[in-house]
């Protein structure tokens, strides 16, 4: 039926932690022999009415134009969905006001995988798991969970494995210092960085994508992650991960690093100029970096085929900024 297969394979868990069955759609694309997807961070608005800022409208606009124009198979929602508290329930209309009635292009009504980030988590992160059941393209089946996909008409593989960097690295109050104090549980960080490795451990992905709400590398207000350069930066490296993929810091930012391409897509609701971290990513690791008002925010499209991954820049105007290429994992 589909052109190509989608699975989402969560890992077993004792019975209280157990994240509910989630068999994903099968989506059918419409992109040749390639899958396209969008990638967009911090895009969730705020509690007062209008509820929506104009960088989320002019980023939803161009998410639009973009997926109806190069394709889009697939959403990746990097967490902070929903400022500056999250949701209460299921039922909050938020999920109306900053999703549904937003992104409302036909172009976007396709899969949305969703992870949770650190404002999200000031709220009910059960909830925007359980809207799962109530929208058709909302797709949070759990904290963290995997996602696999094969390249239409070719052999090449594609795996994303979604985090939850706040329950991995703790909780963070974006007014103060902004850094993460350690997880909330150690049991439930350590389990999910055991799930985590073992992915890693097992992935024969042509391409192996690793995403999450934190950065492992940032020049911006946040900067580097201590807990994910500690924790997550020696697996990427050591099990040959093509890119990770983050919002957190609100611009746009490219590196490259040991092998690994670092994507900071977090221009979906602000966007900040702040480069006060400059010296504290390696040297020459910085390939790209806009926070730019005139953008209008932005987002991030990717394109996979057999043999390689593409990464573009876009800015809410409607022009790209800067494009990577990154070729399938030799394994």
């Amino acid at each position: 039926m589909a052109r190509h297969a989608l699975s989402v394979l969560l890992f077993t868990l004792p019975v209280l932690l157990c994240s509910p069955s989630f068999g994903g759609p099968v989506a059918e694309s419409v992109n040749g022999s390639c899958v396209r997807f969008l990638v967009v961070g911090d895009w969730g608005g705020v509690p007062n009415a209008p509820f929506v800022t104009p960088v989320e409208w002019a980023t939803a606009r161009e998410m639009g134009r973009t997926a109806e124009q190069l394709g889009a198979d697939f959403v990746l929602a990097l967490g902070d969905n929903f400022y500056y508290r999250g949701v209460r329930s299921v039922d909050d209309p938020r999920f109306q006001e900053t999703f549904e009635n937003v992104y409302t292009a036909k172009s976007l009504n396709i899969p949305w995988y969703v992870v949770a980030g650190n404002h999200d988590h000031a709220g009910n992160v059960r909830a925007q798991i359980q809207y799962s059941k109530m929208s058709r393209r909302w797709n949070f089946p759990y904290y963290y969970y995997e996602l696999n996909f094969r390249i239409p008409h070719t052999t090449a593989t594609l795996q994303v494995l979604m985090l939850d960097t706040v329950l991995l690295c703790g909780n963070t109050d974006d007014f103060q210092d902004g850094k993460p104090n350690g997880p909330a549980s150690s049991a439930l960080a350590n389990r999910q960085l055991v799930w985590l490795q073992d992915r890693l451990h097992r992935s024969t992905a042509d391409f192996l994508l690793v995403a999450g709400h934190y950065p492992v590398w940032s020049v911006s207000k946040h900067g580097p992650t201590d807990c994910l350069l500690r924790k997550l930066h020696p697996l990427l490296v050591k099990y040959k991960a093509t890119a990770y993929l983050c919002g957190h810091d609100h611009n746009l930012q490219y590196f490259k690093e040991s092998g690994v391409g670092y994507v900071v897509s977090g221009a979906g609701n602000f966007i900040d100029p702040d480069m006060r971290h400059r010296n504290s990513v390696p040297r020459d690791s910085l390939k790209f970096f806009t926070g730019k008002s005139s953008t209008l925010g932005g987002f991030v499209h990717m394109e996979v085929t057999e043999k390689k991954l593409t990464v573009t820049f876009i800015q809410a105007r409607g022009t790209s900024l800067y494009r990577s290429v990154l070729l399938k994992r030799s394994l």
